[in-house]
């Protein structure tokens, strides 16, 4: 069963972590630069298994300027339904509309499916076009 899985840790590039736009809390953080995000909710399935200490992270805000708002690193592996990590404000954020007609980044899960999973993630392909959109992509946070 695990053979199709679309995620393993060998397809693995990052972690999309998905947030609301209209979202208080998220407004909140956005305003703040992140400064005070330690963990992100996820729903617990085979996908938070594999999460583990030092992998990279991109969060997507959904909502009006939706995109990539932040990147950084996970900083343990998931516990109760919780990733650790912490993030790093991309400013300016890589919006959705300069994601979808990207021919390489046509397959990106969080725009196939947007209400999908929680963690999504990106290939290592994808990531190697999204750092070549913006090299701060390439840093863990």
């Amino acid at each position: 069963m695990a053979a199709d899985r679309a995620l393993t840790a060998d397809t693995l590039g990052a972690w999309l972590f998905k947030a609301t736009g209209s979202d208080p809390s998220t407004q909140a953080h956005l305003r703040t630069g992140f400064a005070d995000v330690r963990a992100r909710c996820v729903r617990p399935t085979y996908r938070t298994d594999l999460v583990e200490a030092g992998q990279r992270v991109l969060l997507w805000v959904s909502g009006t300027g939706a995109g990539i708002h932040a990147y950084g690193r996970t900083t343990g592996p998931a516990r109760a339904g919780e990733v650790p990590l912490v993030l790093t404000p991309l400013d300016p954020p890589l919006l959705r509309s300069e994601l979808v007609g990207h021919a390489d980044l046509a397959g990106l899960e969080v725009i196939r499916m947007p209400a999908g999973s929680n963690p999504s993630y990106v290939t290592p392909a994808e990531l190697e076009v999204l750092v070549g959109m913006r090299e701060e992509l390439g840093r863990a946070g």
